[in-house]
């Protein structure tokens, strides 16, 4: 259906920005069970996953507006409807 699952669809600077809060995320982690590991606070732990889960949203909401201009915009202007039931499908499960 898609142009975008045939190659590369996103900007460099796009890519660059996900990767780069990936791996800081990526550290996050690896500090959060290393805090286990220690025996820290838990409350201290538990901060630093929702500081995670936060990263982790902001990536996702990234990724979706890069999505949305660049594979749906695409789709669509092919005449691929079922793009919008693709991404309607999506955010139910993002808002589960």
């Amino acid at each position: 259906m898609a142009s975008c699952h045939q190659g590369p669809h996103h900007s460099e600077e796009v890519k660059r920005v996900l990767l780069t809060r990936l791996k800081r995320i990526e550290g996050q982690i690896r500090g959060i069970s290393r805090m286990i590991e220690e025996d820290q606070y838990c409350d201290d732990i538990l901060n630093q996953i929702t500081a995670v889960r936060s990263a982790l949203a902001g990536v996702q909401e990234k990724l979706l507006i890069a999505h949305l201009r660049s594979c749906v915009s695409e789709q669509i202007r092919q005449g691929h409807g079922e793009a919008i039931d693709e991404v309607a499908q999506t955010l139910r499960r993002m808002l589960k």
